[in-house]
């Protein structure tokens, strides 16, 4: 008994390699699906010799799949103008092919069933097909393609017109509205490019690329209050750090927006009271406008959070000649060289040409007297304490033509009081 049901099995075994195996022989290889699944892979060489087998004079073959398949496989091997052509090959063989439902194999009913009732087993209704439907798809899916393939030739043009002719597939993205806007922009199509941002915003009103992306084309045509309008809204969605504060206020002075460059500014600062950058900012367009003070006391105020401001807060009170505080700020410096750099314009411009000449050992230890306005500045403080050797010595080594000539000034009025005391100042 044993040895008849191994035989059997055998039997059994043997005819069905024999039958799978002239099956294997009689079926046809679908080289678009084997294409197609070499694309996926990243296999672009295996795709496309799969792709040269096809048989496009066959009864059988499939234009639309082929130059679909085709187009996606020229535009991963980023030929555009090839993907670009075999797209439009797709699109008119989609459009004349007819689409039929599926051949579905009806399951046998059993006249009893066991263990489950009718209701049970029922299966749910198939939709109806729609052939359609499915061509749309189809189509708006290859217009999705085109437009990237025409956006990658620089034909912006072309780019927004399928984009357009993609139906719901071509606005369900913000990205696609900015697209749309980038593309307008580039062919000077400035108000369509402002409409394209404005439909985007209708259909997704706090996206934030799109809102960015309309206050910087606002700005870029000089419209600065919508601009700021914009950006403000922008700021509110993003829940914006001191970094875009600092990207806008930067934006509007480059277009000469101080004032609401200011506006922007002064709004971070409230928000952001520990960045040193933002006052910084602050500070400087308020010395641009002229308030000299204002600047000086936030100067001041950023040095305190931040140390490497302190040299410009020294500057600028030693410019509203607030010396006292100068002196102070300076005294917390940790750059030696600038230090003494700044000493030397301080004490200059007090008057305190003796307290210059006591810096004379630290310039020449750091070797700043290289530097010839530093030389200068010691030859005069020894000219103005009638320290005349000392003053014609530094003003020979000056090398500046300017600071040289002014030097050759200071000769002839020390040669001048050599000769004649009352010639002196």
């Amino acid at each position: 008994m044993k040895n008849f049901i191994f035989i059997f099995f055998c039997v059994f075994l043997f005819l069905t390699v024999a039958y799978a195996q002239d099956d294997a022989e009689n079926a046809e290889v679908d080289h678009l699906a084997l294409a197609t699944l070499m694309i996926y892979d990243g296999r672009l060489d295996k795709a496309e010799a799969e792709l040269a087998h096809v048989d496009t004079a066959s009864e059988a073959f499939d234009a639309a799949r082929y130059y679909t398949v085709s187009g996606v496989l020229a535009s991963k091997k980023e030929a555009y103008e090839t993907a670009i052509e075999n797209y439009l090959l797709a699109i008119d063989a989609t459009k004349a092919k007819t689409f039929a439902p599926p051949n579905v194999e009806e399951k046998r009913k059993y006249l009893f069933s066991l263990g489950n009732s009718e209701t049970e087993n029922a299966s749910p209704p198939v939709p109806a097909f729609d052939g359609e439907k499915i061509k749309k798809e189809k189509l708006d899916k290859l217009h999705i393609y085109l437009s990237q393939a025409y956006y990658k030739v620089k034909d912006y043009a072309n780019t927004v017109k399928h984009l357009d002719l993609a139906g719901e597939r071509g606005r369900n993205r913000a990205a696609l509205f900015s697209l749309r806007a980038e593309c307008y922009w580039k062919i000077e199509q400035f108000n369509e490019a402002i409409s394209a941002l404005n439909k985007g915003l209708a259909l997704f009103p706090d996206d934030a690329a799109l809102l960015k992306q309309k206050y910087y084309s606002f700005a870029d045509l000089g419209l600065y209050q919508s601009a700021v309008k914009c950006a403000r809204h922008y700021m509110r969605v993003i829940q914006a750090d001191a970094e875009e504060y600092i990207i806008l206020a930067q934006l509007l002075i480059e277009v000469e927006q101080e004032d609401e460059a200011i506006k922007i500014l002064e709004t971070a600062k409230g928000k952001f009271p520990e960045n040193a950058k933002i006052i910084m900012l602050l500070g400087h367009i308020y010395m641009e406008k002229g308030k000299n003070f204002t600047a000086a006391r936030l100067f001041k105020d950023a040095a305190y959070l931040d140390k490497k401001y302190l040299k410009d807060a020294v500057e600028m009170h030693r410019r509203i000649k607030d010396f006292s505080h100068a002196i102070y700020l300076n005294t917390q410096m940790a750059d030696k060289m600038e230090k003494l750099r700044q000493k030397v314009a301080i004490y200059l411009d007090r008057g305190e040409f003796e307290k210059v000449i006591g810096l004379t050992d630290g310039l020449e230890r750091y070797n700043l007297l290289e530097d010839d306005n530093l030389r200068y500045a010691l030859a005069y403080s020894y000219y103005m304490a009638k320290d005349y050797p000392n003053a014609e010595f530094h003003l020979k080594k000056i090398y500046d033509n300017a600071l040289f000539a002014k030097g050759t000034v200071i000769l002839r009025n020390i040669e001048k009081c050599r000769q004649n005391s009352t010639e002196c100042f």
